[in-house]
């Protein structure tokens, strides 16, 4: 499926729906970091009064995200829930794809795979899944790596997005071009060659089971989807608020982490691996090869970094200000439900702003 610049275009699509707010348990003001336990039935909150937010805003957001389709919505700070807001039945029980807001998951995975030493992401792609994993000539699929699929510099044709050998084509050089694909998800082969197990077996003892997800991973049309609440978006929100570390465990490498979160290569400075990076000169947008100028979601806070799927899926993350927010639903315009960035973005963080300043 082919992108366009119309998905970076404002809307809003009115489909009026109930909200429902689920209550906290904790009440909490403290600055310091938290970290919800397995179970989540205690998670601490912290009230929007108590960080002198605006408290007119908070109707306004709320009818903002049921007009555009939000199922899902939490704001967390210093890993304390400030708002989590249900709509259109959903709860905070059921499960909701992330869409491409998982490519950060698997990132997540193959910098654990690295630092344990079952693979390095220079090491060619081929070295682990042998030759004929794609339809380029040899000496072109030799050049790529793990690291070229982590920054969507593989050099493989974007026009098919079911990863199958015959749809990987040569399109150019590993490193010359940023296109984005779902041929990321060969990584998870690769994790799973080089840990000698399937990739959500090691998922699930690396990072899951260490957050108290209760997520896993389906077989979508085109490519592997994780499916989870809205809390267990909100673990991985608050894991990449601290740069990899959770209570007191450093689960990925911060040097690892930081690299993530890096503009990757000079193509799209806005990308680093596979999570979408704020505040830069420029930007592009998936199926297209124009570069826009300027920053990605222009109304957000320049240090933000985030994971963003299909129909509006996100995790945005603020070292800032200490926050998290999570985003889970439908898309926000489903004439054009845009698989990355969309003009819901900046309006959504127009409403943020409104509450926070």
């Amino acid at each position: 499926m082919k992108y366009s610049f119309a998905g970076l275009v404002f809307a809003m699509f009115f489909n009026i729906s109930c909200y429902k707010k689920v209550d906290s348990t904790i009440s909490s003001t403290s600055s310091t970091m938290y970290f919800p336990d397995a179970t989540g039935a205690n998670w601490e909150t912290q009230t929007i009064s108590s960080l002198s937010w605006n408290q007119s805003a908070i109707q306004p957001l709320k009818d903002f995200l049921v007009q555009n389709n939000t199922k899902s919505f939490m704001i967390l700070v210093n890993g304390r829930i400030v708002m989590e807001e249900y709509f259109n039945s959903h709860t905070a029980t059921t499960t909701w794809p992330w869409n491409s807001a998982g490519k950060t998951l698997v990132t997540a995975a193959t910098g654990i795979a690295q630092q344990e030493g079952l693979l390095n992401i220079n090491t060619r792609v081929s070295d682990f899944l042998g030759t004929g994993w794609t339809n380029a000539p040899l000496n072109k699929e030799n050049l790529i790596t793990s690291k070229h699929l982590l920054t969507m510099t593989s050099g493989l044709s974007d026009a098919n997005n079911l990863v199958i050998p015959s749809n990987l084509t040569y399109l150019a050089d590993a490193g010359t071009k940023w296109s984005y694909h779902n041929v990321f998800q060969k990584l998870m082969d690769v994790v799973a060659k080089a840990s000698n197990q399937n990739f959500e077996s090691f998922f699930n003892a690396k990072i899951k089971s260490k957050l108290g997800m209760d997520g896993f991973w389906n077989n979508g049309l085109i490519f592997k989807i994780y499916h989870s609440n809205t809390r267990s978006m909100a673990r991985v929100g608050i894991l990449a608020l601290n740069k990899g570390k959770w209570n007191n465990e450093q689960i990925i490498t911060q040097s690892f982490f930081n690299e993530s979160i890096t503009s990757s290569q000079t193509i799209n400075p806005s990308y680093g691996y596979l999570w979408w990076l704020n505040g830069k000169t420029s930007f592009m947008v998936p199926g297209g090869q124009v570069n826009f100028m300027g920053s990605l979601v222009p109304n957000a806070p320049t240090d933000m970094y985030a994971a963003m799927g299909a129909e509006d899926q996100r995790i945005y993350v603020i070292p800032s200000k200490n926050m998290v927010v999570v985003r889970m639903g439908d898309a926000s315009d489903p004439t054009n439900p845009s698989f990355a960035v969309s003009g819901f973005d900046n309006a959504l963080w127009q409403k943020i702003n409104s509450l926070i300043k």
